[in-house]
């Protein structure tokens, strides 16, 4: 596709926008799709009562990452290249894609468990996907 005369591809072209949230948040008008990252689901959460669009647990970290980290916020660097590590491997990269393809349309707002967002699997996500 070219571009009109008088503007760059970079003008055209949408920020990806992705937020990071706790599955407990309630959904807002500017969340888009809401997607759960994490591989179990959260005990004492009824699936009914969260808003929710899709659940892509082939995307969580490994269980051995996820027990070795703890969230402990001294371990977050070294967890966020390991998970870096992780998601770059064949089964996940299809569905790392399939959400790219989600943020590319529109907001996307990547929901945790963690009490601590901006520490969790779901910062790192969010990350990867707009280029950070």
């Amino acid at each position: 596709m070219a571009a009109r005369p008088g503007t760059t591809q970079n003008a055209r072209m949408q920020p990806t926008v992705v937020r990071v949230a706790r599955l407990a948040d309630p959904a807002g008008p500017a969340d888009g799709v809401r997607v759960l990252v994490e591989r179990l689901w959260p005990r004492g959460t009824a699936r009914t009562a969260v808003v929710l669009d899709g659940w892509y647990r082939g995307l969580a970290p490994s269980d051995e990452l996820r027990t070795w980290y703890g969230h402990d916020p001294e371990r977050f660097a070294e967890f966020a290249e390991r998970y870096r590590a992780e998601l770059r491997e064949p089964d996940r990269l299809a569905a790392l894609q399939r959400l790219r393809e989600l943020a590319a349309g529109g907001p996307v707002t990547l929901l945790t468990a963690s009490g601590s967002p901006s520490i969790s699997q779901a910062a790192v996500l969010a990350a990867v996907l707009t280029g950070d």
